[in-house]
């Protein structure tokens, strides 16, 4: 009898399912259902572009349309395939990504009364109007509650749970009153698949709880009444309506509906994992273990590592927390993250790079990878800040901009492309060296995601700037997977490292740093950090007059 589970990874702009053999790691049928609401999947105002809002109608659409649609491709691919033999589901999606509901845990936007209503649609993740709450939760939390921010990085971004609910409040009282809680996107799925939607009986994640809403069990939980007050009375008094306790994803939501077993073409009853955070999936479906960072290369990036929870570990300034359990169960996660990596390029290709490159934007991406590979680093004499939507890990700020230095009246749009590359690439070497600098070690990176697979050269330019060996896993869906091993894993049945050792693979190719690329990229990045924290951290003391000359010296010196 075969075992296959199947995993929902809930993205910015569209979801996508994966159903996988259990035992050989065959991957039968993957579905994508772009999100039909919005531009793109989301929900904008024009007068705001900080706004990043999306229906939840989509996501019950889309739900229907992906496990249909993978149960379909699988038994076409699989003569004899039986769909009673999927033992678990399991979810991921964005996050902070909170939604509104009433007391039988409706999303607000389905209700006709508040349809129209951007405030009472989810919350997406890339959402910042909570620029000034999340500002002042770091205040108020810096003098009150300082051991909340120790396990956020030190800073409470606008992304997440605590700022968006509180902007809510301040901006539409009418829907912060109609809502009588909040739930993660990454809780709501299952709920909603196990029939347990009303918010009590909800049952939260530790992922989304303990990196985005300050919850800890040694305090107690979500953070206490008198905290919450000192922000806005309201807040406390919804706290008695959110939840107590949150579980790692090996745990089960509960169990599949026959409504929805009717839907899907399931067996009612199967096992429905808690929800967690897509990159953290994405890195149980990479093989995540300790000194292995996961690095989620798309249009931002999520580094994900462990480390057991036996170790003495401390707080991490500057990184999106550390949780235990939020990852692999018996380990603390640690995630950090870059706010816009392959937007960068988009947005470069898009309005800056000339029609002599391409017609088209792939056109325009190939020749500028093959112009800019035969570059020698530091050939350019540019160097960049890859902040163009603000800064996730180490910093903490998305008030923060791009920029690129050292640009003539000679320079070229591939050699700008390499730039913009490279500072990404800085940006992540600076998160590896946050966290050696407080004793967690990172041996390898093992890389997913569309980036990693497409483009070989950016890949070498990591691995030189990194100085580490990047491997690319071998799944494309590697989130989908990480959800479907847990939706296996929380019946009970089999275990997490049976299942990952079955279906977590590696591609062949390897990319191995260049000791004299390494050389050269050890001065550049110097120079980076000048600018970064020049930039970027208020008390910074120094000079920037050598910058551009010594990037000069660099150039001449590398173009021979």
């Amino acid at each position: 009898m075969s075992r296959y589970a199947i995993g929902l990874d809930y993205g910015t702009n569209s979801c996508r399912s994966l159903l996988v053999d259990l035992d050989t790691g065959e991957e039968l049928g993957s579905v994508v259902f772009p999100y039909p609401s919005g531009e793109l999947g989301i929900l904008t105002d024009p007068s705001d572009p900080n706004v990043a809002r999306q229906h939840p109608q989509d996501y019950l659409d889309g739900m229907v349309a992906i496990i249909t649609g993978a149960i379909a491709q699988a038994a076409a691919a699989r003569p004899g395939f039986d769909a009673g033999e999927v033992i678990g589901i399991g979810v991921d999606t964005t996050g902070s990504t909170p939604i509104p509901v009433d007391a039988a845990g409706t999303p607000l936007a389905l209700k006709p009364a508040f349809a129209d209503n951007l405030n009472a649609h989810v919350w997406l993740w890339k959402d910042h109007t909570a620029h000034a709450e999340a500002a002042a939760i770091t205040e108020i939390a810096a003098r009150m509650r300082p051991q909340y921010l120790a396990k956020c990085g030190g800073i409470y971004s606008s992304e997440w749970w605590w700022s968006k609910i509180w902007r809510c409040l301040k901006v539409d009282p009418e829907v912060f009153a109609a809502a009588h809680s909040w739930v993660e996107h990454c809780d709501w799925l299952p709920a909603v698949l196990t029939g347990n939607t009303r918010p009590d009986l909800v049952k939260r994640g530790v992922c989304s709880a303990g990196h985005k809403a300050m919850y800890a069990r040694e305090w107690g939980g979500l953070p206490d009444a008198e905290f919450l007050a000192a922000l806005d009375p309201a807040l406390a008094e919804l706290r008695g309506r959110l939840y107590e306790e949150a579980f790692p994803s090996d745990t089960a939501a509960g169990t599949l509906t026959d409504e929805w077993a009717e839907k899907l073409g399931l067996k009612a009853g199967i096992p429905v994992a808690i929800g967690a955070f897509d990159a953290h999936m994405g890195a149980v479906g990479a093989g995540v273990q300790p000194g292995t960072l996961v690095k989620i290369l798309g249009t931002s990036t999520c580094d994900i590592t462990v480390l057991p929870n036996t170790a003495a570990l401390g707080d991490v300034p500057g990184v999106c927390g550390v949780v235990d359990g939020s990852v692999l169960p018996g380990h603390f996660g640690i995630e950090a993250g870059q706010s816009a990596v392959g937007d960068i390029f988009l947005w470069f290709v898009n309005h800056l790079v000339p029609d002599s490159y391409g017609a088209t934007v792939g056109e325009k991406f190939t020749e500028m990878e093959r112009r800019l590979s035969q570059l020698k680093p530091g050939a350019t004499g540019l160097l960049a800040l890859d902040w163009n939507n603000g800064n996730r890990t180490i910093l903490v700020d998305v008030r923060l901009t791009g920029l690129i230095l050292g640009q003539t009246l000679h320079t070229e749009a591939h050699e700008i492309y390499r730039a913009l590359i490279e500072a990404t690439a800085f940006g992540a070497l600076t998160i590896i060296r946050r966290m050696e600098e407080h004793g967690i070690a990172i041996d390898r990176v093992v890389n997913t995601g569309g980036l990693s697979i497409k483009n070989a050269t950016l890949m070498q330019i990591y691995a030189d700037i990194l100085g580490r060996p990047l491997q690319v896993a071998a799944s494309e869906q590697t989130c989908a997977l990480g959800a479907a091993l847990f939706g296996a894993v929380c019946g009970g049945s089999v275990s997490l490292e049976e299942v990952q050792r079955n279906c977590c693979r590696m591609r062949e190719v390897e990319y191995r740093p260049i000791p004299e690329n390494e050389a050269v990229y050890r001065e550049i990045y110097a120079l980076y950090r000048t600018l970064h924290d020049a930039f970027g951290v208020a008390d910074w003391q120094g000079r920037l007059s050598q910058v551009m000359k010594e990037l000069i010296a660099i150039r001449q010196r590398q173009r021979g």
